[in-house]
């Protein structure tokens, strides 16, 4: 039975070094074959043409045609080719632009070695593959920014209230019979997930934003 040949990928990214690093990374799998580079948009789109990848890896941000033009142009002449765009910065905006522009992926370039496999594997069968950010950046998108307080858990909202009114760990924790420590927990989860600096803050944000009755 012949073996089906390994996909052929091509790493784009103006970075030396990064470029090098994702060279390694596809001499592990025996499924993935290296078969071009360039160091910006206008050399890959030649690339392209002289080396046919099936999956390119592409940066998105690179001196003169930057990575969302390079996939526009790439696609317009190879339709049948799967663009993964691969960033370290995750913006709403960022992410809509390069799936507009016709990538079947976007990653972070931290993802662990077997996500990016199985990415390159997943986007040349058809498939799309987003990273979570990716994903949350894409709902926002389309459903605007999430409201304020949006991941208080409800007994969260109840302490919440309680430091509106004024109340201590010690009072908060009497009001609600649990232990001092466990309201001291709630109380900074509330903060944190406010991204207040301190109680009176929170109250404020909590007021302000009508998170408490």
């Amino acid at each position: 039975m012949t073996e089906p040949r390994p996909i052929r990928v091509m790493v784009v990214d103006d970075h030396p070094i990064v470029r090098d690093g994702l060279k390694n990374l596809l001499l592990a799998f025996d499924d993935l074959e290296l078969v071009g580079e360039a160091g910006d948009g206008n050399q890959a789109v030649a690339c392209c043409r002289q080396n046919r990848p099936d999956v390119i890896l592409m940066d998105m941000f690179m001196p003169g045609m930057d990575g969302i033009a390079a996939t526009r142009a790439v696609l317009e002449h190879y339709p049948q080719m799967k663009v993964i765009m691969l960033t370290s910065f995750v913006e709403d905006k960022l992410v809509q632009n390069a799936l507009e522009a016709g990538a079947a992926g976007y990653l972070l370039k931290n993802a662990p070695i077997n996500t990016l496999a199985d990415a390159i594997r997943s986007v040349y069968a058809g498939q799309s593959v987003l990273s979570p950010e990716a994903t949350t950046a894409l709902i926002r998108t389309k459903t605007g920014p999430l409201k304020l307080g949006h991941n208080l858990s409800a007994r969260e909202c109840e302490v919440l209230a309680l430091i509106v009114e004024g109340l201590s760990n010690e009072e908060i924790a009497e009001r609600l019979v649990i232990s001092t420590a466990t309201a001291r927990h709630h109380v900074s989860a509330c903060l944190q997930k406010l991204g207040a600096a301190n109680r009176a803050q929170a109250a404020a944000l909590a007021t302000k934003h009508h998170l408490v009755p």
